[in-house]
């Protein structure tokens, strides 16, 4: 029987790795993040974010994210792309693939005909020697902390970090896009967040966001 101290020791050294994972993430952000904001401002498509499992889960939460923060995209389930779905992607779309390891079979075949078919795609993996990272016009390597994911099998904090890289890039798009917090909120009129806005309760300052003029001088 485990006791209840150590129980929350093993917690709490998970926790610890994980934002230990993060911190590490933080400080290696780079030109590759501004690299592939760019692809998605250069989006005429939809972003399409995939992966399987709970890589998966992170692909879904990243179209999501990026859908609120002003760049239309929906997520596609690499399984769904290889029945038929994979007719949904054009020339016009960008493709982000997530995996830690590369070597899932039918998120890489579903990410070469995805390719084949003109989409830009980029990948998001913690093996840069991977078959899947070798698929990517840009390839974003995220390195995992020892200890975040247990016995290296559960993929928790290489998918928070994956995760937090994905948030990164919605921010930083948004910004560069010059995406308008009153945008935000037309498209965001349910739950907590459209109560306040709908009794002004969201300060000015706050909806200010980032301005039109940021972005051209970003671009200039």
């Amino acid at each position: 029987m485990i006791r209840d101290g150590q129980l929350l020791d093993i917690a709490r050294s998970l926790v610890a790795a994980e934002a230990a994972g993060l911190q590490a993430l933080a400080a290696r952000l780079d030109h590759q993040l501004l690299e592939a904001a760019q692809m998605v401002l250069g989006c005429s498509g939809k972003v399409v974010p995939t992966g399987v499992g709970t890589s998966g889960e992170t692909a879904r939460r990243m179209s999501h994210l990026l859908s609120v923060a002003g760049s239309p995209s929906l997520f596609l389930h690499p399984t769904e792309g290889l029945h038929g779905g994979l007719g949904a992607i054009t020339p016009d779309d960008l493709l982000i693939a997530i995996s830690k390891g590369g070597q899932s079979g039918e998120l890489n075949e579903f990410t070469r005909r995805a390719k084949e078919r003109g989409a830009g795609v980029i990948v998001v993996t913690s093996d840069g020697a991977s078959p899947l990272a070798k698929l990517g016009d840009l390839t974003v390597v995220i390195e995992t902390v020892e200890g975040s994911d247990p016995a290296g099998i559960i993929a928790m904090g290489s998918t928070l970090a994956a995760s937090a890289w994905g948030d990164a890039l919605a921010l930083v798009t948004m910004q560069m896009r010059g995406y308008r917090w009153d945008e935000v909120l037309f498209t965001h009129p349910g739950g907590a967040v459209g109560q306040r806005a709908a009794a002004k309760q969201v300060s000015s300052s706050s909806l200010r966001g980032p301005s039109r003029q940021a972005a051209a001088n970003h671009e200039a």
